[in-house]
Order: structure tokens, then C-alpha cells, then sequence
């Protein structure tokens, strides 16, 4: 492409399905602009600075990088802190609107948007852009002596500690156009401080995250296994960094298993059922039964309890520098109650018997959940180790949880689905009097730590 800029400007286009893209594309191309797609946040990013296009619009939920996390790095940064930007998503949410307006974009659109709109709305930044540029500063870009102000310009860290689901779906993959928005992948989570890379489950999210770890430094591993059901280790034997000497992988579970863990490990690498073998993962593997808590590895601690669920599985916490993250993607609260949850009390026999779990989560600032059922599919899935969503409100309410990303999705429930069971959560919490932001965890989220 050329460096000169068209009489129309120059458009980044920030949106992860390809239909969508190439639909949009061709809409603006077709009025005279110069389009470059991205796919991810991470492309978006790298492609802004160097492009430094007119304007951004920009998908939230995206890939490698959440759109938000995407706007203020675009903020942060020099080449990019003025660059105009519209939001077009399929998240309609006050909370995802109020942010990106405080970052500063020209509008927010909702999918599907209309080629006209689209249109339209490109049309009037491009008018307002050469309005300010013909009139000079605005009166809020000056000071009160009428001089403009220096520019506003922190730096935004986005490889800084953060954590990041690989991998949000229950019981098996689930490829297919239906399932975009939240991702197909089993259980995988990350948390990233430094160095380290704490790494929980090994669903079949585990294959891009070893892609990702091959392109960094970190050489040292940590793997914490919640249970070993198929979904949550069936993508280890696709994981490259274990086949990769120099690489250090601590791989954790709790003890009370069939087997013991290697055992189980192992036993997936069997030829019946796979080409390769454990001796042929030429990294360094050592496998642990959980200490008692907490397990220390620099500025981390790893806490763990026994969650409700068949077998021996367990929910950890992950305290960095002071920030608690749980990943619980296994547990049946109340198990077996199907009743009205403003009934329930902390003191209600029923509940009793879940005091540890609901103290383990007292604390944490951020929960990634389950809440795999709807009420009315609850009563024929009693006693398979997963909370339907009315009884996963009490457990946010008992243990005071103000922040709730709800993962293991049902491979049954696809996206339209789950947004529709994401507007009864809220609901439900509402019918509690309980104050909880909850949305929707998806393959790919990535959030920065405080």
C-alpha cells in the first residue's frame, strides 16, 4: 500500500470473524477508502503504530487481546493517542460503553450494523476530524490562559501481568460458526507475572497457548490440574513446549485419583490412542501431588480447595501482588437444590456443607466460575458436577463476589444461547439484591492486572 493518504483516509479494521471483515471491507472500500483488516488485538495494535491510520474500528471481543485492553493501549502510545477510533461490537453493555467513552472514541455501534450506517458513521468522523483540523484546538484541548496543553500521554504496559482464557468450553470442543463469539476450546486459563506463566487445565485451549509460550522467554512452567476428566487434559499431547528441551513444566494435581498423575498422563500417550509418547516430550516433567497451601513461586501464591464435582477436583486461587484470581470451572453448589434461590440463608442446612468453598472465595477480586446449566436443564443433570446458574448467584452472594466471568459452556449452548443465559444471570442477581459484574468469559479474553 502506498504511504500516501487516499482523498478519504486511511481505515484499520479490527474484527476477528472473517465474514464480518471482508463484508465491511468491501462497504468501505467500495466508498473510497483504504482498508487494512487485523484479526486479533496483538495484529491491531502492531499494524496501528506502524500504519497510523485515520481512524480504528474496532471489535471487542477479540483475540490475544480484549478490545478495551486494545483502546488504551492505542491511547498509551505516541503514534496512536490520537487516532480515531469507533467501537462495532455485538456487546451491548452500559459497563463496555462507559469505559470506552472515558477513552475517547467517535462512537460505539452494535452488530449487526447496516452498511449504510456504517457508511454514515465513518462519513461524520472524517467531516468532524477536518472540522477541528480547520478550526484549530478545541477550548477543552487548551489551557486557561487559552495555550494548548501538553498532551496527556501514559505509557500503557501491554505485556505487564495479566491472565487469559485459552480455553473456556465443558466436556469436548465445539468448532463451527455458531460458536465464534465465545470459542470452541476446553478449559485452559494463564496467568502471567513476569517470567512465570502459571498455567490452569489442559483442555484443548493448551495447543494455542504453547504456540504463544515458543514465542517468549519463559522457560519455566507451572501446571495445575483442577481434575483429569478428558476436557481438561485432552490438549496436553498438543502442547510444543513439552517437546522442547530446555523447558521446565511442573505439572500439579490433588491426591485421591484413580491413578496417580503421571500415571494419567501417560496413559493418554498410549499408542493405541496416540502416536507420540511421554518419552518422546524431551522437556524436563515433574509432576507433584498439591502441598498444603500456599504453594510459593516468587511474588505468586497459589491456593487450592476441593470443589463438588465426581472425583478428585479442586478450584485454585492465584494471589499476584496482592490482585486474587479463582479459577473454579468445576462445581456444583447446592447440589441437587432446584428451588428459589431468595429462600436460602448462609445458615440454611443446605448450604452448610459448602462454608469452605464459599470462605475460599471470599476474597478474590475476580471468579471465573461455571454456571453450566439453566434452571430448567438443572433437574436431569443432578450429581455431574456442574451448577446451574440460580444456584451459582447464591455462591456469588454468600462469598461477597463483585466480579464473576462465567466459563465452562455448555458444548449445547451456543452463542446467542449464552448471551441469552448471561441476561437471566443478571437477572437472578437482581431478584437477590446482589451488586455482581458478570459477563461471559471467551476463548482469547485477556485482562491486565492493577
Amino acid at each position: 500500500m502506498s504511504s500516501t493518504t487516499p482523498a478519504k483516509g486511511r481505515i484499520l479494521l479490527g474484527e476477528d470473524v472473517r465474514l464480518i471483515s471482508y463484508r465491511m471491507r468491501q462497504t468501505l472500500e467500495q466508498a473510497g477508502y483504504a482498508v487494512t483488516e487485523a484479526s486479533d488485538g496483538e495484529e491491531c495494535l502492531r499494524i496501528a503504530r506502524e500504519l497510523r491510520p485515520d481512524l480504528v474500528i474496532l471489535d471487542i471481543m477479540m483475540p490475544k487481546i480484549h478490545g478495551i485492553d486494545v483502546l488504551k493501549a492505542l491511547r498509551g502510545h505516541d503514534a496512536t493517542a490520537q487516532t480515531g477510533v469507533i467501537i462495532c461490537t455485538a456487546k451491548d453493555f452500559r459497563t463496555d460503553q462507559a469505559e470506552a467513552a472515558v477513552l475517547g472514541i467517535h462512537d460505539y455501534l452494535v452488530k449487526p450494523v447496516e452498511p449504510e450506517t456504517l457508511l454514515r458513521k465513518v462519513a461524520e468522523f472524517f467531516e468532524s476530524r477536518s472540522t477541528i483540523t480547520a478550526n484549530g484546538p478545541t477550548r477543552s484541548e487548551k489551557d486557561e490562559k487559552g495555550e494548548s496543553s501538553p498532551l496527556y500521554s501514559p505509557k500503557f504496559d501491554e505485556w505487564g501481568n495479566r491472565f487469559t482464557l485459552w480455553g473456556t468450553r465443558g466436556s469436548t470442543p465445539t468448532p463451527g460458526a455458531r460458536f465464534l463469539r465465545h470459542g470452541g476450546n476446553t478449559s485452559c486459563f494463564c496467568v502471567t507475572h513476569g517470567e512465570e506463566k502459571f498455567i490452569f487445565d489442559a483442555g484443548s485451549g493448551i495447543r494455542e497457548l504453547g504456540a504463544e509460550v515458543m514465542k517468549g522467554q519463559q522457560r519455566k512452567l507451572h501446571l495445575f490440574i483442577t481434575h483429569t476428566h478428558w476436557d481438561h487434559i485432552q490438549g496436553f499431547p498438543f502442547f510444543t513446549p513439552a517437546y522442547v528441551p530446555g523447558f521446565e513444566i511442573t505439572i500439579w494435581g490433588a491426591e485421591l485419583f484413580g491413578k496417580d498423575l503421571k500415571s494419567v498422563f501417560r496413559g493418554q500417550l498410549d499408542r493405541d490412542y496416540f502416536p507420540v509418547q511421554m518419552e518422546d516430550m524431551t522437556s524436563s516433567l515433574d509432576f507433584r501431588h498439591l502441598p498444603a497451601n500456599p504453594i510459593k513461586v516468587g511474588g505468586v501464591e497459589v491456593w487450592w480447595e476441593y470443589s463438588q464435582h465426581p472425583g478428585a477436583t479442586v478450584g485454585y486461587k492465584i494471589n499476584v501482588d496482592g490482585f486474587k484470581i479463582a479459577w473454579v470451572p468445576d462445581n456444583e453448589f447446592l447440589q441437587g437444590y432446584a428451588g428459589d434461590p431468595r429462600v436460602l440463608t448462609r445458615d440454611h442446612p443446605l448450604v452448610t456443607p459448602y462454608r469452605k468453598m464459599i470462605q475460599f472465595l471470599s476474597d478474590v477480586d475476580v471468579l471465573i466460575h461455571e454456571a453450566q446449566y439453566t434452571p430448567e436443564e438443572y433437574p436431569s443433570k443432578v450429581g455431574w458436577g456442574h451448577s446451574c446458574v440460580a444456584n451459582a448467584c447464591v455462591l456469588m452472594k454468600f462469598a461477597g463476589v463483585r466480579r464473576w466471568i462465567v466459563t465452562h459452556h455448555d458444548p449445547g449452548h451456543d452463542d446467542d444461547f449464552l448471551e441469552k443465559k448471561l441476561a437471566m444471570t443478571r437477572q437472578i442477581f437482581r431478584d437477590l439484591g446482589h451488586d455482581c459484574q458478570v459477563s461471559n468469559g471467551y476463548d482469547g479474553l485477556v485482562e491486565y492486572l492493577r
